[in-house]
This record gives C-alpha cells, structure tokens and sequence, in this order.
C-alpha cells in the first residue's frame, strides 16, 4: 500500500468516525463512554495521519 493509499484509508476512516460519533450525539439512549471510546479512536487515527505527513516532509 504506498503512502498515498494509506493517507487516504485513513482519512477516510477520520471521517466515518466524525459521523458515527455524531450520530450517536443524536441519540439520548447512546452510552457516554461508548462515544468517549469514538473519539479516542479518531485521535488516535489523526495522530497516525499527521505522523505519516511527517515522515513525507522529512524525506
């Protein structure tokens, strides 16, 4: 998988958390850590992507 392709799978997965946490926001019944755990996941994606951007700048 190049670089490009990962960036992009991962974008792509920042972004389908985005909507599931806000779809969960929606719901009154949703449980706050199961949201809590959305969001780590998502920063621990960004934090992947913005490491990667890193390493590209590098080189």
């Amino acid at each position: 998988m190049s670089l490009e392709s990962h960036l992009a799978e991962l974008k792509r997965k920042h972004g389908e958390l985005e909507r599931e946490i806000d779809d969960a926001k929606l719901h009154p019944s949703v449980d706050e850590l199961d949201v809590a755990q959305l969001k780590r996941r998502k920063l621990a994606i960004k934090d992947e992507m913005e490491k990667l951007k890193s390493a590209v700048t590098r080189h």
